[in-house]
């Protein structure tokens, strides 16, 4: 069987690769306990010498890998450059703050001496998606393996090139022959993998389906999972906001990467007070975008990361459209090769419509009229996602207590877009998944939390 990539931007073929025999998944695997058993005994400081490396070659390589990107899944360059930038920095600070974070913690008890000592678990199989394709994969990679595990790296079928290429780079920074690997296999053999006994844990970036059809399985294997899924984002704009700052940034969001980001801003929430004036800024501000193949100058919204893609998301806005959410800009494919959607905006969304349950996965955005603040952070809530949201307002005391207390989600912030940030934990609630990225948190996800007593 072939695992192939296409540009989305052309429609051409790029290339078409082998997937993995069943002998050479057990190779795999079975390289991987050998090169974690190297890995977890180096120090913290040895760790974080290759570490620092693969940061290095990161920075070194960021054009050609901002290529891949662009020719594989269709990111523009500049935002592919950004990515290696931010996969630098991830391998940069848990580098830096590993030891400390997974430093034994002394309790007093009635022991002669008793701690809590954090170990790794041995091999953790990474389930990631095409959107982000680098960042997913190193926003996981660098505390599992700082952390003393090795990774094997199921990648999204569309993107083999880039986990090919991921692989490369650890072997060219000397990490330990076997520790992370990138199995080329389609996803219904991943079920095989959980199951092998030298896998010891599974971590999912990727849609509400795949999660569920993980979890099930590895939690049938008592395997420890942590689950980044959808998001469906509810961003409120209160009467009192800065309307245009409020409406550049909700753009911005909601366009980043095409809209194919599981926490950009998908749903606007408006009252009635302020929805016209909300309306036209923000559909100026989403007009404004230049669409184009991802390789060239200016261009800020390329394809769309496959054609099944952008006409299931067609086919959301035009039941949206059919069930009265009024169309203010977009809405047609246009014509020409590529997977390209424009900037789409709908507004009237209410309950019963896919733009007011589903997950856009593209550059369209619901605006959902409200009356009142009360009303909006209870329509912010009406969803079965829980990842980000964000509230813009005047009144910062207000929003924060909003932000803490009342909206259902793992990542809120005031008067600015929902981000992933290496020093602050990432995941959500509900059908976003459980676990945490990222931080601290993140990085004693995948260990033993071990209680040593002395007596």
């Amino acid at each position: 069987m072939k695992l192939t990539s296409i540009n989305p931007a052309t429609g051409q073929i790029i290339q078409s690769y082998d997937e993995h025999t069943q002998e050479g998944l057990e190779n795999i695997v079975h390289q991987a306990k050998s090169a974690f058993l190297i890995w977890h005994r180096l120090p913290f400081k040895e760790r974080a010498v290759k570490m620092k490396a693969m940061a290095a070659a990161l920075q070194k390589n960021r054009a050609l890998l901002a290529q891949l990107m662009a020719n594989e899944m269709g990111k523009p360059l500049k935002q592919g450059e950004g990515e290696i930038d931010k996969c630098a920095w991830v391998c940069e600070f848990y580098a830096d703050t590993a030891a400390a974070f997974l430093a034994d913690e002394p309790v007093a008890t009635d022991a002669q001496k008793s701690y809590v000592h954090f170990s790794p678990l041995g091999t953790v199989l990474a389930v990631m998606p095409w959107n982000y394709p680098f960042w997913q994969v190193y926003r996981c990679a660098a505390p599992i393996l700082m952390a003393g595990n090795a990774l094997v790296l199921k990648h999204a079928s569309n993107v083999s090139g880039v986990a090919l290429a991921i692989e490369n780079l650890f072997k060219l920074c000397g990490f330990p022959d076997g520790l992370m690997r990138a199995v080329l296999v389609k996803s219904e053999r991943v079920e095989k993998l959980i199951e092998h006994p030298l896998v010891h844990a599974v971590t999912v970036t990727g849609s509400v389906q795949a999660g569920k059809a993980v979890a099930a399985k590895a939690g049938a294997m008592i395997k420890k999972t942590v689950l980044e899924l959808g998001g469906s984002d509810a961003y409120i704009v209160l009467p009192d906001a800065d309307l245009e700052a409020a409406a550049q940034t909700c753009a911005a969001s909601r366009l980043i990467n095409a809209g194919q980001s599981c926490v950009s801003a998908k749903r606007f929430i408006v009252p009635n007070a302020i929805l016209s004036k909300f309306e036209v800024l923000f559909v100026e501000q989403m007009r404004q975008q230049v669409m184009g193949p991802p390789t060239k100058e200016g261009v800020t919204l390329g394809p769309l990361a496959r054609h099944d893609l952008r006409d299931q998301l067609h086919r959301q806005v035009q039941e949206s459209f059919k069930a009265g959410a009024r169309l203010l800009l977009g809405g047609s494919i246009p014509d020409g090769p590529g997977a390209f959607y424009p900037p789409t905006v709908l507004s009237d969304v209410k309950p019963g419509m896919p733009a007011y349950h589903d997950e856009f996965f593209g550059p369209v955005a619901s605006i959902i009229p409200v009356t009142d603040d009360k009303e909006a952070i209870r329509v912010a809530n009406d969803t079965v996602f829980g990842l980000g949201a964000a509230v813009f307002t005047r009144d910062v005391e207000r929003a924060e207590h909003i932000a803490a207390h009342e909206l259902e989600a793992g990542c809120c912030f005031v008067n600015t877009a929902v981000k992933s940030d290496p020093r602050l934990p990432f995941g959500g609630i509900k059908e976003s998944g459980y676990g945490r990225e990222l931080s601290g948190f993140g990085i004693r996800e995948f260990i033993n939390i071990k209680t040593v007593y002395i007596q």
